[in-house]
């Protein structure tokens, strides 16, 4: 799988982002306990894994954001964090929704991962998922 869309040059750099402004949390916690002894592999199939799923989003765009199979998506994507990261509540849900719209390199990344528009319906779709 290409991964060119997703520009994994400042891993590093989010990294260290996120563990200063999550650090103290369960979820930052549970993640580190979780990712502690991934090989590059793994985590490579990880990243892979998780950019399919935005891409999948891309696909959906020209349907309505409250039908059952994006719906259907966006659980994937909520049980997809859970199981490798860490438990993803419908309040973190929504908080990466934001996240995915707000502009900047992440919004950027998803736009090539899915396609002009895709941030703004993920996050619809989330929004309507989490009762928003």
């Amino acid at each position: 799988m290409n991964f060119s869309a997703f520009d994994t040059s400042k891993l590093d750099e989010y990294a260290k982002k996120a563990k200063e402004q999550w650090g103290d949390t369960p979820a930052y916690k549970e993640y580190a306990e979780k990712s502690k002894n991934w090989t590059k592999e793994y985590e490579s199939g990880l990243k892979a894994d998780f950019t399919k799923l935005f891409e999948e989003f891309g696909t959906m765009k020209g349907m309505d954001p409250a039908s059952e199979e994006v719906q259907a998506q966006v659980k994937k994507v909520q049980d997809f964090i859970t199981e490798h990261m860490y438990t993803c509540t419908d309040d973190i849900l929504y908080g990466l929704g934001t996240g995915y719209v707000g502009g900047g390199e992440l919004t950027q990344n998803i736009e090539k991962m899915g396609g002009e528009g895709t941030s703004e319906f993920i996050f619809q779709a989330i929004k309507i998922y989490c009762g928003k």
